[in-house]
């Protein structure tokens, strides 16, 4: 099924959206506070959802089974005792539902709701609901193996803490991550620390390639990666009826007035590099399925022989996942993503009884496992082939996502609906990552950009009056789509409108409201939240944390795309900068930053501690004076480049 906004045509007219003109800023405005659901939303939630299978409850049975405690009090804190998780949330999920929230992602949002510890099998324990993903805990002779460790250092420690007052107080043998996703490593040190970790040399796997990818994704464009993070996930919208309700493979947590948890990643000590490989963790046999290019591009799936469990990390969720997340990424590969699920089925499944994933809940049962892989696996297959299929027979990826539906058999299934990905982007991915950005229709080829093709619109349209008229008869009428094409183009013609801001977050909010992906949501209502308020400031730097681990070619590199043309033209250079021994010569040239490594430093060089680099770059005050020469060296070296401020518009003109 299709679940993208569709709308009802000639609903009644709420009187808050009653026509009028007034569309300069001054005039009469429409309430700017959030709306309840329409007419039209309701109906479409009838229209949309009613043929869902909900008699098929199997889902909770597997979401509550197994569960052992929960979090103690219910809060994860900080050492100081800030809160940066308050599980007491997810008691909404309770309740009945509102009319804000699709029905089939409120359902979404109650199976992720069950938090705390969970037995799988004798030996294999999950701490799920706590944070985006699961730790999972694999008792071996004399402690444990952690396989995924959560996002913060809080939240791991936790799960780790509540493992032991359950299981027993034993030493963790060994670290498995999955994938380079920072929800999978991020809490490493709340695991285990690094000082145990090099005393008892315990074992960190992670796929080949691991290190490389979990530092640089999101460095070099961070900044706009995280502006647009803040839409997906709903950094600042807080959580509830009218906000985020679920992060799709997730719960989701209010991050308004919490404290932001630690990150600590420990560095692997052996990356898997083939399918086939085997090691042996304190007792526990472990065979490993490389899985590049997935949903990550390092990943790899885990079997244990022993006890007849397969992980499968990300690669098969309860959920179709993402072929270009919202945040923006390298586009995935759906064709190896379908392809190495059949590998799976072929290596494992007549050997496994038990099949867990770093998110949502396990499956149990061969025959069942088998059915869920396969229907799974042919999702994405066919998500792949019909994208193609239509791509060759002449449409645009616009028109692919439109026409694109999945057939009943796959459509009926819960674990394939689209509560983090959707058809709709996920089949425009595939055709970007064949044919890019480009139609082929040449007058696509060279288009204006927003703001002059929106001011070019609405002179067409017979001016801004007609415009927003036009804009709330569209909503009144539950047209939202047309509604907003309508409004946004009357909003980068006229950023100071605040008539047409009010009415676009409006025609956005239901959107909002109607959708099934949690990505989608958060989207439609921060947007309608900064058009009634402001570009706010907030959400997170992917890159700060990032810098400290991060070789000197990489921040070389991320430099370079901070490089202000103007100022490097006018202070041309060249030096070699040493950090801690290692050397790169770095040129500044023609307005661009040129760097390659050296064997031996000249005397033009430029000799830094990490943490002196690290501090000048994050303008952090140095633990100590530099030499006047270093100092002054390094200041001119970094007076020209200037870190992105973050806060670009993205429903609205940039300022």
């Amino acid at each position: 099924m299709d679940h993208r906004p569709r709308f009802a045509a000639a609903i009644a007219a709420v009187s808050l959206l009653a026509l009028g003109a007034g569309g300069h800023v001054g005039a009469q405005d429409a309430d700017s506070a959030q709306k309840p659901a329409s007419a039209a939303t309701l109906r479409y939630f009838e229209e949309t959802t009613a043929s869902l299978p909900w008699n098929d409850r199997e889902d909770f049975d597997l979401a509550t089974r197994g569960f052992v405690a929960g979090i103690p009090g219910g809060e994860i804190t900080k050492s100081d005792g800030k809160r940066i998780r308050d599980l007491k949330e997810l008691d909404i999920f309770k309740g009945k539902r509102p009319d804000t929230v699709n029905p089939s992602l409120w359902r979404n949002a109650q199976l992720l709701s069950q938090s705390g510890l969970f037995k799988v099998t004798d030996r294999v324990y999950q701490v799920r609901g706590i944070e985006l993903a699961n730790l999972t805990v694999v008792l071996g002779k004399t402690g444990y193996i952690v396989i995924d460790t959560l996002t913060t250092v809080e939240s791991a420690k936790a799960a780790m803490d509540l493992v032991r007052a359950k299981l027993g107080d034993k030493p963790v043998m060994g670290v498995i991550y999955t994938h380079s996703h920072i929800d999978h490593f991020g809490g490493a040190a709340g695991v285990i620390s690094p000082e145990e970790v090099a005393a008892r040399k315990v074992p960190i796997v992670a796929p080949g390639g691991f290190l490389k990818e979990a530092i640089s994704e999101n460095v070099i464009a961070g900044p706009a990666m995280s502006r647009r993070a803040i839409y997906a996930f709903g950094h600042l919208i807080g959580t509830g009826p009218k906000a985020d309700i679920s992060d799709g493979i997730g719960p989701a947590f209010n991050r308004l007035g919490n404290a932001t948890g630690a990150v600590q990643m420990l560095p692997p000590t052996h990356e898997v590099t083939k399918t086939g490989e085997t090691m042996t963790i304190d007792g526990v046999d472990l065979e490993f399925q490389y899985m590049p290019d997935t949903e990550a591009p390092a990943e790899m799936a885990i079997y244990m022989p022993q006890l007849r469990v397969l992980d499968m990390a990300e690669n098969a969720n309860s959920s179709l996942h993402n072929i270009l997340t919202l945040r923006g990424a390298q586009v995935r590969d759906a064709k190896a993503w379908a392809d190495d699920l059949t590998k799976s089925i072929a290596l494992y499944g007549d050997r496994t009884d038990t099949l867990i994933t770093s998110h949502f809940w396990p499956h149990w049962g061969n025959a069942k496992i088998l059915d869920y892989l396969g229907a799974h696996r042919d999702m994405y297959k066919y998500l792949h082939d019909q994208s193609v299929r239509m791509m060759n027979e002449g449409m645009t990826g616009e028109e692919i996502a439109e026409n694109l539906k999945l057939p009943k058999p796959l459509a009926d299934r819960w674990f394939n609906q689209g509560y983090y990905g959707t058809l709709s982007h996920d089949a425009k991915a595939v055709y970007q990552r064949y044919l890019g950005w480009y139609d082929g229709n040449p007058a696509n080829l060279n288009p204006l950009p927003p703001e002059a093709v929106a001011t070019k619109y609405v002179e067409a349209m017979g001016g801004p009056d007609a415009v927003l008229a036009l804009g709330r008869k569209a909503v009144a009428a539950g047209d939202y789509r047309w509604a907003s094409e309508l409004l946004s183009r009357l909003v980068f013609a006229q950023p100071e409108n605040h008539a047409a801001k009010l009415a676009l977050a409006d025609s956005l909010e239901q959107q909002g409201y109607q959708a099934t992906s949690s990505m989608w949501r958060n989207a439609f209502l921060t947007s309608a939240k900064e058009l009634r308020e402001g570009v706010k400031t907030g959400g997170f730097d992917s890159v700060a944390g990032a810098i400290p681990a991060m070789p000197l070619s990489d921040i070389l590199d991320l430099l370079a795309v901070r490089l202000v043309p103007e100022r490097a033209l006018a202070a041309p250079m060249a030096f070699d900068l040493v950090l801690d021994g290692v050397a790169e010569h770095v040129e500044i040239r023609n307005g661009v930053l040129i760097h390659q490594p050296i064997g031996k430093a000249s005397a033009q060089k430029l000799e830094l501690t990490r943490a002196q680099l690290v501090a000048a770059i994050t303008k952090k005050p140095q633990e100590s004076a530099l030499p006047a020469d270093t100092a002054q060296r390094l200041s001119a070296f970094l007076a020209l480049v200037e870190a992105p401020k973050g806060t670009f518009g993205l429903v609205t003109p940039n300022p």
